[in-house]
């Protein structure tokens, strides 16, 4: 069974790009292998089968990432990259 996540990229004032990861999403997994990426390379991978330090295995031909105007989780885990590192995110409700 696949862990499913997504990698929320800031691209705009109001444009975030989500790139899918099909593979090991899980945080335990997902955030020592994406301390080598950098948001371009993400970015530029547009659909990823899986991250790992030494590459990504990326779709051929991809397909292109969603594009919201706020981080929003799809799948079980969301990644940003906040501070100069990858963060794993747990939305909260919109308050009133």
């Amino acid at each position: 069974m696949s862990t499913r996540a997504q990698i929320a990229i800031q691209t705009g004032p109001e444009e975030w790009t989500h790139v899918y990861v099909h593979f090991d999403g899980y945080p335990a997994h997902m955030l020592p292998a994406l301390a080598r990426w950098k948001p371009e390379d993400i970015l530029a991978a547009r659909e990823i089968r899986q991250v790992t330090a030494e590459a990504l295995d990326c779709f051929n031909p991809p397909r292109d990432p969603h594009m919201l105007p706020r981080p929003t989780p799809e799948f079980a885990h969301l990644y940003m990259w906040i501070g100069c590192q990858w963060v794993t995110v747990v939305p909260q409700p919109d308050a009133d």
